[in-house]
């Protein structure tokens, strides 16, 4: 069991090797990795060091010299972050926390951008791809259940990455590394007389580590903001504009993967990815009086994919048609979120908010007879043709009491509702959303400052999982259909902060979640799992400190376990004491720097976890474990040109993102899925601040 291990050995270990973090006041549960200078100020009225619970921040520094194909790959540096590398073109992956996994069937972390809800209608992450490194000023992670300013998909924890807004600077990036990989990155920033002007513009481009699998990718931003003289206003535009054009090289088996991991097969030949995505937003904060502050915000998400795909090469009868697909998305989100702060007396604060979202999406998928390669001009089966709606009205409040000088308390509370219809256009049918009512999220967070150097906090609070998708059983569209009542998660978490050290920070968590009735559902594919109820449980250890005036180092340790606790699936077997499929029990991380020479600063990370079930009856194998590290060093030429130097997977290990789904293939035919990652690549970056 997870936590029948000795953890006092892992703990010291921890403490005396950990993560970089400023000085924070006592009272609070925020670490963070690298310095981070909010000139766009925290999302929402109240900062993030109110949220008591474990909170991370990760730095610009630690950003904008990272090499990576896709931003999600980032958070691989905080702790406790499972990184599910999917690597199939434009579906490339996402980050995930607290035991839920990335597979794509349980969606269970909010994203945001710049405080802007940015999941698709499945929860999926693949808004963040719009995102480059040089445009980001820093990157929050909330773990647990007591946020209450998010609802829809906010299972776990939400991820909020920060822009850059204001400010006067010019800052370019231009890399190139293996496998033909290049990359442009432009920001610009002009602040004058209360109107701020903020550009940016990126273009990746690549032939991928495996055959068939190189892409083409850019960006584009633009933000316009004004405040008043007495800077009691601000109001501004934000748009983006993102293209993906990416091959897929398609899964190996696992004896295609042990022969050569950089093949992809003939059938795949015209399995591809053409992904459009579009943002505009309207901000307006207004400091009312000294006491009340309003926060507004009016957003559209344009979310376009059109996805051709093969996921095997057997020509036998049993199978013909089914894994060989092309998958249009056209998914279309208009939002409003208000919010408004009152700061009282005597160390009280309340916070509350209203959202609204408006969702109006198509969803196709069509089905292809066998050929290799793959002929996705003549469709044999319309598997769906649906068009259907999602409405959430949600609201919030909570307050701050600093009860007494060592005691804070924050009680809060958040109600969703939902509402939608789907019409089936290839025969006709239509259906409402399955009704939820008000769902209720009640919840309660304390911390206890012992003395300045150590912080007690507690939390408690639930969230809720409601069905995905355009067909049943999110809609009801028959009289026979199953009411489902949303899945509610109710969690818990015990938290220390402690700076034993002026330049040292540790922190320690136990948590615990418990679900109702939780559902593992795929709408691409229109499979539904119920997993009934679940305990999701773990440990986090994190520390960091500096050595010296030349050295820093940290590192982390997660525990974590996902177990179904009674189920029985559609064929009567029961999952009870079952893992959670593709959930890693280990995730640790691990990092120094060494400025060597005040030109010249080397760093080395290094990231684990462990492997996993990948089927929900854990029968197939464990797989997914990973070892990697990666070398970096920054020459500093002068104040505005440096020089990056990076080694990923340095040990050039071989390992795999692993597949299975035995409710997707014919009875008989399924086998794990590899999706192989790269062995050890270099890059070579100039970086430009004018």
């Amino acid at each position: 069991m997870l936590f029948k291990q000795n953890l006092w050995p892992l703990a010291v270990a921890s403490t005396l090797s950990c993560l970089q973090s400023p000085a924070h006041a006592a009272g609070d549960s925020l670490i963070t990795l690298g310095e981070v200078k909010v000139s766009s100020g925290t999302e929402g009225a109240l900062p993030p060091s109110s949220l008591l619970t474990s909170v991370d921040l990760l730095g610009a520094d630690k950003i904008e010299d990272q090499n990576v194909n896709n931003s999600w790959e980032l958070l691989g540096q905080l702790p406790g972050i499972q990184l599910t590398e999917t690597r199939m073109g434009a579906e490339s992956g996402k980050p995930t926390f607290r035991a839920f996994n990335g597979e794509g069937y349980i969606n269970g972390i909010k994203v945001l951008i710049d405080g802007i809800p940015s999941n698709v209608n499945s929860g999926n992450q693949r808004f963040i791809d719009m995102i480059f490194p040089l445009e980001l000023d820093y990157i929050e992670v909330v773990r647990g259940t007591n946020d209450p300013r998010y609802g829809l998909h906010n299972i776990g924890g939400n991820i909020n990455f920060a822009t850059r807004q204001g400010g006067h600077y010019n800052d370019s990036r231009i890399s190139y590394g293996s496998h033909a990989t290049r990359e442009v990155q432009w920001a610009l920033g002009r602040e004058t007389q209360g109107f701020a002007q903020n550009y940016f513009i990126a273009k990746q481009d690549s032939n991928g580590y495996r055959d068939h699998s190189a892409y083409q990718k850019y960006t584009l931003g633009g933000k316009w903001f004004i405040t008043s003289p007495d800077q009691t206003i601000k109001a501004g535009i934000v748009a983006r504009l993102y293209s993906n054009q990416a091959q897929e090289p398609g899964f190996l088996t696992l004896a295609q993967w042990a022969q050569n991991p950089q093949q992809s097969g003939a059938h795949n030949a015209n399995d591809g990815d053409s992904r459009d995505m579009k943002h505009l937003s309207a901000h307006l904060d207004w400091q009312i009086t000294p006491q009340w502050l309003a926060s507004q915000k009016l957003y559209f998400n344009h979310y376009s994919d059109d996805r051709r795909v093969t996921f095997t090469a057997s020509p036998a009868a049993s199978l013909n048609n089914l894994p060989r697909q092309r998958r249009f998305w056209d998914e279309n989100q208009t939002g409003w979120m208000g919010t408004l702060t009152w700061r009282g007396q005597a160390g009280l604060v309340v916070d509350g908010g209203l959202n609204v979202e408006r969702q109006k999406n198509l969803y196709q998928r069509y089905r292809y007879a066998y050929a290799i390669p793959t002929n996705f001009s003549q469709p044999t089966t319309t598997s769906n043709d649906d068009q259907y709606t999602l409405n959430n009205v949600g609201g919030y409040v909570q307050a701050i009491v600093q009860a007494t000088d060592k005691l804070k308390l924050v009680p809060g509370l958040r109600l969703d509702q939902f509402s939608g219809d789907t019409l089936i256009r290839t025969s006709g049918v239509r259906g409402r959303l399955q009704g939820y009512g008000w769902i209720q999220q009640p919840k309660f967070s304390l911390v206890y400052s012992l003395n300045p150097e150590t912080s007690l906090y507690a939390n408690w609070g639930r969230t809720f999982q409601v069905l995905t998708g355009s067909r049943a059983p999110a809609y009801l569209t028959s009289s026979a259909q199953a009411q489902f009542a949303p899945s509610m998660n109710t969690g818990t978490e015990l938290g220390v902060k402690f700076k034993p050290a002026p330049h040292t920070d540790l922190r320690v968590a136990l948590w615990r979640q418990e679900a109702t009735n939780e559902v593992a559902n795929m709408p691409s594919t229109g499979t539904t799992v119920g997993l009934g109820q679940t305990l999701r449980k773990g440990l986090d250890l994190q520390a960091g400190t500096r050595l010296g005036p030349q050295l820093k180092v940290w590192a982390s340790h997660s525990l974590q376990e996902a177990r179904v606790v009674s189920a029985f699936t559609a064929a009567g077997v029961s999952l009870a004491g079952k893992e959670v499929f593709a959930t890693p029990r280990r995730i640790s991380t691990a990092g120094l720097e060494y400025q060597a020479h005040e030109k010249l600063r080397l760093g080395l990370q290094g990231r684990a976890q462990s492997d996993y079930f990948i089927d929900d009856l854990n029968a197939q194998g464990k797989f997914g474990a990973l070892l990697t590290f990666d070398a970096s060093a920054r020459y500093t030429v002068s104040p505005q040109v440096s020089v990056d130097f990076q080694i990923k997977n340095l040990a050039d290990r071989r390992q795999a993102y692993v597949w299975y789904d035995n409710f997707f293939w014919p009875a008989g035919s399924a086998q794990p899925m590899a999706s192989p990652g790269a062995g050890r690549t270099a890059f070579i970056a100039l970086n430009l601040k004018m």
